[in-house]
């Protein structure tokens, strides 16, 4: 049985795009429970903030791992919630018959992808990559970083990096404080890397990944947000997105990773929440 946990409403997006800074971070491979064990157990300060009395909000993936939910995401079909529906959306592109495009929808007319939505918007797309499918050093690890004005990889934002996150917020506080970007919407989206394996580097004496060293991770990655969320309240504020691409198997059941349709791969904490000056 699983905690109930919270329930988004959806505001009128209509009412912040255009009007506040946007953030999207996927935190990769992010399982529901460990996300929602944490946080019962006060382990994420900096994400209690902004999280209802109920934690996260356990939600369905459209995708089994990194490629499959990103490709959904940028095209506007988040997570999705675990109960019956229909649910709204908060973006979609113009598609003819959606059952889920509402009034409160911010519909993106004539493109493919909400990321060039935002642009002939006049944000200013901002990709910070995290695991392979953003390192650029291919063409199928460049796909979606090319969808952005910029985008940023190095080995130090990536998987192996026990400091990947502060990292990746470091750089992305530095771009949303340059003279280039002063007094224009962004929207930053930042992939983190911390929690996909190898992630025992974050538990002391760790031999193997487990749960435990997952939560480990969270409980890094958590710490490492706070400045991102400061930088954008200094801007004015945000509309963020927080929630997971897929979850990921420590020997349930008997399956161990991801690309499989295990409850504990489909099942992922979701938040939605306004970043205030």
């Amino acid at each position: 049985m699983h905690e109930p946990g919270a329930r988004f409403a959806n505001p009128d997006m209509h009412a912040i795009v255009g009007h506040r800074d946007l953030l999207l971070i996927t935190l990769d491979t992010l399982r529901y429970d460990a996300a929602q064990q944490c946080f019962q157990r006060g382990e994420l300060p900096v994400l209690a903030e902004h999280l209802p009395a109920q934690g996260w909000e356990r939600r369905h993936t459209p995708g089994n791992f990194t490629y499959a939910a990103h490709a959904a995401f940028f095209a506007g079909f988040l997570p999705t919630p675990a109960r019956p529906g229909p649910h709204p959306r908060l973006f979609a592109l113009d598609f003819e018959g959606s059952e889920t495009t509402a009034r409160d929808t911010f519909v993106f007319r004539d493109r493919a992808d909400i990321v060039s939505g935002l642009r002939d918007l006049g944000y200013h797309s901002l990709c910070i990559g995290g695991v392979g499918f953003f390192n650029k050093r291919n063409p199928l690890g460049s796909q979606f970083p090319d969808l952005f004005d910029e985008s940023h990889w190095n080995p130090g934002l990536g998987v192996t990096a026990i400091d990947s996150t502060e990292r990746q917020v470091a750089l992305a506080c530095e771009r949303l404080a340059s003279d280039e970007l002063r007094g224009r919407r962004c929207f930053v989206f930042i992939n983190v890397s911390a929690l996909h394996q190898p992630n025992r580097h974050y538990l002391p004496d760790a031999q193997h990944d487990g749960y435990d060293s997952h939560c480990a991770a969270l409980r890094y990655v958590d710490g490492a947000l706070a400045p991102l969320f400061a930088a954008l309240r200094t801007r004015g504020g945000a509309f963020a997105i927080v929630c997971s691409d897929h979850g990921t198997a420590y020997g349930e059941d008997g399956y161990h990773g991801h690309r499989l349709a295990h409850e504990t791969v489909m099942t992922v904490p979701y938040a939605h929440f306004l970043v205030d000056p």
